[in-house]
């Protein structure tokens, strides 16, 4: 246990630090490490008030979020560049920290949506860059528009690629276009 809290330790200080950029993605590498950790539950479960009659039971569950609250936010923090550091370190609890940070980054995400369609729209294929570079790249374009949440499936995605093909492919255009076969998106690619 304490050599997989290590190694845990040392993934960590290598998670890239969020600058305001890509927050979906640090926030999943984020959100990983906390349920690793068993302290992700504090960004959903509200902190227990002390009661008047508080069994001991009671008192260590509230102990132990506060503990879990700690440590969450910690982890949090330091998974972030020191200016928003300096921002986000007054918050009250890792979940009041997590809130804030979905409600500013990702409502900005919206307009970044639009950015990653709108680039698999307009995306051409060229003669001077290699097919396999290409394809490369508009899968790499496919996997932000699914990360911004965008949901393009294989029936719309696959006719865009074979219209995105090279104009000298025109005959292969064709016979991919017509197929009766359905095709996946791997399968498409392998074919390229």
């Amino acid at each position: 246990m304490a050599q997989s809290m290590k190694q845990m330790t040392q993934d960590f200080v290598k998670l890239e630090r969020f600058n305001k950029g890509n927050f979906k993605r640090w926030q999943k590498k984020v959100h990983f490490i906390l349920t690793t950790l068993k302290v992700v539950y504090v960004l959903t479960t509200p902190k227990q008030e002390i009661v008047e009659d508080e069994t001991t039971i009671q008192a260590c569950r509230r102990r132990k979020w506060d503990h879990d609250d700690y440590l969450c936010k910690g982890h949090i923090l330091n998974a972030m560049t020191d200016e928003l550091f300096d921002i986000y370190h007054n918050m009250e609890s890792a979940g009041a920290l997590w809130t804030a940070l979905e409600a500013k980054y990702l409502s900005k995400n919206a307009g970044a949506k639009k950015f990653v369609v709108s680039h698999f729209l307009d995306f051409k294929m060229t003669d001077h860059k290699l097919v396999v570079d290409q394809i490369h790249e508009i899968q790499y374009i496919i996997s932000q528009v699914h990360q911004q949440g965008v949901n393009l499936d294989d029936t719309v995605i696959i006719p865009s690629i074979i219209d995105k093909l090279l104009p000298s492919w025109k005959g292969f255009r064709k016979s991919l276009k017509y197929k009766k076969d359905e095709m996946s998106l791997e399968d498409l690619i392998q074919t390229l």
